[in-house]
């Protein structure tokens, strides 16, 4: 295979709905197993694995009061957890909301992860869950695009310390945080022309997920075009997707997980079929190569089965292949 500028990161310790791990693990249940699994990773690579890790947590599509069943393990708090256990990684939160919550309190909670993760946090920004996850946190959903773009401007001078006065709350209130730390890097999550346009307008990179390298390409496109117009340089692309790799028997199929998938997000049984990335190491790395045309410097993959000590090993391989 050609030299690719591609580069393969794994989060075996996701918490997302390829989670395959048992409802409540012992010792502090999936948060604390998500920790220790990062920490396992780190160490494994540390120790001269090629395989570079990122722990990348990704709350569940809301089941509490508003949507009924188990509710969602809560993305700051898994990050915490990560972030807690490890050292060196790059601690990923997909798909944190901003906009769910006042300003103020969202750079707190970004300020707090940050200082716990030394500075290793990037910031998956999303608007999604359903109108559900937005009515139960009080905030009307058709608000959700505006007040998330709010939060993106705030951020910055809210982290840097600043007296800032904010846009919600009775007579405008201006805070003035307690401490500074680094803005962390800002991924926008999402495939919808939105999500384009706040990538170029305020992130540093767009990060889609399950989507075709031909859709990405796409976006892609319009990405650099709305950046290239605002003087800004065009942020980096990077691919979310899920998959489970080798082939002996018991590792589930491509469509079993793309039925999971389908199932947890509440969309029809063939949405996602074809997105997951199964077979052996040579097969996975022909259908990541796709994006390199795509403009995708980066593909963050959760581990959604079979031993993940053994997945990252197979997935070292693959990025090998894509060197």
């Amino acid at each position: 295979m050609t030299s690719s500028p591609l580069e393969v990161a794994s989060s075996p310790y996701d918490v997302s709905p390829g989670f395959r791990g048992p409802a409540r693990p012992p010792g502090g249940g999936r948060a604390a197993a998500v920790a220790r699994r990062a920490a396992g990773a780190e160490a494994s690579a540390h120790r001269g694995g090629p395989a570079r890790g990122t722990g990348r947590a990704r709350p569940r599509r809301v089941r509490g009061p508003a949507g009924g069943g188990a509710a969602a393990l809560d993305t700051a708090v898994v990050l915490a957890a990560v972030a807690a256990a490890t050292e060196r990684i790059t601690v990923v939160g997909a798909g944190y909301a901003p906009g769910l919550r006042p300003p103020s309190q969202a750079a707190e909670q970004i300020a707090g992860l940050q200082h716990v993760a030394d500075g290793r946090l990037v910031l998956g920004v999303g608007t999604g869950g359903g109108r559900e996850r937005w009515t139960a946190a009080g905030v009307p959903y058709e608000e959700r695009e505006r007040r998330t773009d709010t939060a993106l401007r705030l951020l910055p001078r809210l982290l840097a310390g600043e007296r800032v006065p904010l846009p919600y709350g009775p007579g405008y209130p201006v805070v003035e945080p307690e401490f500074a730390v680094p803005m962390p890097p800002v991924w926008i999550a999402g495939t919808s022309r939105s999500a384009v346009r706040r990538a170029a307008h305020l992130g540093d990179g767009w990060f889609p997920s399950l989507t075709s390298a031909a859709q990405v390409a796409e976006g892609s496109v319009r990405l650099a075009e709305l950046a290239a117009a605002l003087g800004r340089p065009a942020p980096a692309v990077i691919v979310g997707t899920t998959g489970v790799l080798g082939t002996e028997p018991g590792l589930p199929t491509g469509a079993d997980l793309a039925a999971d998938l389908a199932s947890a997000h509440g969309f029809p049984p063939g949405r996602f079929a074809g997105a997951p990335v199964t077979g052996g190491p040579r097969e996975a790395a022909e259908r990541l190569h796709r994006y390199c045309g795509a403009g995708v410097t980066r593909v963050l993959m959760d581990i959604a089965g079979g031993d993940w000590r053994h997945q990252v090993e197979l997935l070292a391989d693959v990025r090998a292949l894509l060197r």
